[in-house]
């Protein structure tokens, strides 16, 4: 059949209206899509936004908390407080700030304080009895006449800190850094310095019993006067010979006194 002029205008018409719609249509489908799929992502971030907002706010109120036993102060900052005569005892204070915080007295039995910043922190007279100290860094921190039986300071970072007078039988120091800490008139039994850097450290008038283990110690004029090693494990001559010791200084068996102790004018 043969379409005149008229009738494939018309049929052109109601094709090309069609199509239209079918377009209009199309796009109209691809920006509910689109609308849906926006929705769907603000949503998405909505969730995580709330997730992450409430650890901070978490976080806040957990270092909020007062001083207490088996408190969770970790990853918190304390710095520059007076915390004095605190029970802290079995306390999670890993990775937390105390620098130049005032702790002294305090009970820190059984606590995790490792990796803990104890820069000028003052722990005088506390208690840290079996306490995990493992990696702290403690610069110039204040541990006189602590009680300190068992307690690890593995790896800790304690240049020039004061533990003089402090129990510390049983003490592990083990690779700890020590340059110029003082332990005169410390309590050490059964000790262990292994690997520790003791350059400069001052042991007068220290008491030694049981087994002290020196075992690859640093001793660079380290202060030995008058220490009684005679039982102390792991020293070997080359220690001896870099230390600072006088007659009064008592070594294992089988170790000498260098005829020239090398640091009588420090």
């Amino acid at each position: 059949m043969r379409l005149v002029g008229r009738d494939v205008k018309g049929a052109v018409g109601v094709t090309k209206d069609r199509f239209d719609r079918q377009s209009v249509g199309r796009a109209a489908i691809r920006r509910q899509s689109r609308w849906q799929g926006l929705s769907l992502a603000v949503a998405a971030a909505g969730s995580l936004l709330a997730v992450f907002s409430a650890q901070p706010t978490a976080a806040v109120e957990q270092c909020r908390q007062d001083a207490g036993p088996s408190v969770d102060w970790s990853n918190c900052t304390k710095r520059m407080l007076m915390l004095g005569g605190s029970n802290l005892e079995g306390a999670n204070l890993a990775d937390a700030d105390f620098s130049g915080t005032d702790l002294a007295g305090s009970s820190v039995k059984g606590a995790n304080v490792t990796k803990a910043s104890l820069v000028r922190t003052s722990l005088a007279q506390s208690d840290l009895t079996g306490a995990d100290f493992d990696k702290v860094e403690g610069y110039r921190s204040d541990f006189t006449a602590v009680k300190a039986s068992g307690t690890s300071f593995v790896a800790a970072e304690l240049q020039r800190s004061d533990f003089s007078g402090a129990d510390l039988r049983k003490a592990d120091f083990t690779k700890a850094e020590l340059g110029r800490a003082i332990f005169s008139g410390a309590t050490l039994e059964d000790t262990h310095f292994a690997m520790a850097n003791l350059s400069r450290a001052m042991f007068q008038k220290a008491s030694f019993a049981g087994v002290i283990d020196f075992t690859d110690a640093f001793l660079f004029l380290t202060r030995i006067e008058g220490a009684d090693l005679s039982q102390a494990k792991g020293l070997k001559q080359e220690q001896i010979a870099l230390s600072c010791g006088d007659e009064t200084t008592r070594l294992p068996q089988g170790l000498t006194a260098p005829p020239n102790w090398p640091c009588a004018d420090e």
